[in-house]
């Protein structure tokens, strides 16, 4: 551009922001971290919860390392706030005295109404609040938390029998389609 040239206000380009000073482009994908499928196996899923955690500086490294379990893990609500039971995050490896506790329980951030929500529904029988997984998307760590009810055992195999029935069907549906190509 000249220095005398007149260029209106939205061709030029913009300058500054946080989003563009640190080139971080919000996409909203997740990169999950752990996951819990035997509750999955052993739970209805009722409703899923997405709730932030507060965590230390080693949990968050560890957490980037790919390193966690959620096998024994389950929410319970005390005092208005939703902790986090359980869940196996290991020490950081290049962490000093000031490591974390592996199994300390961690707190969640919710909503009010959600909290609410959870704490009258866990208190009928039957219903639990368990951690399905745990990720980070747009950079923070986020756990996504369900309100279940346990399963019977014959719950437990018609599930199994469901999968496994889906499961031969497609394949059968992939054999027909490959002996239809290859005649």
């Amino acid at each position: 551009m000249s220095k005398g040239m007149y260029v209106p206000k939205e061709s030029q380009p913009k300058q500054g922001g946080a989003a563009s000073a640190k080139g971080k482009v919000k996409d909203g994908k997740r990169k999950l971290v752990a996951q819990n499928k035997k509750a999955r196996h052993d739970y209805a899923i009722i409703d899923t919860y997405e709730a932030g955690i507060v965590l230390s500086g080693t949990e968050v490294k560890s957490l980037r390392q790919g390193r966690a379990s959620l096998t024994d893990g389950f929410v319970q609500i005390d005092g208005n706030e939703a902790w986090l039971h359980n869940a196996h995050i290991p020490e950081y490896s290049q962490g000093t005295w000031t490591n974390h506790a592996v199994r300390r329980k961690r707190k969640l951030l919710l909503h009010r109404e959600e909290i609410d929500k959870l704490e009258a529904k866990s208190q009928e029988t039957g219903h639990t609040i368990v951690p399905l997984a745990l990720y980070f998307k747009d950079g923070r760590a986020k756990a996504e938390i369900a309100l279940a009810r346990g399963k019977k055992e014959y719950d437990k195999r018609q599930t199994l029998r469901e999968k496994q029935d889906r499961r031969e069907s497609d394949r059968a549906i992939a054999a027909a389609k490959r002996k239809q190509r290859g005649v």
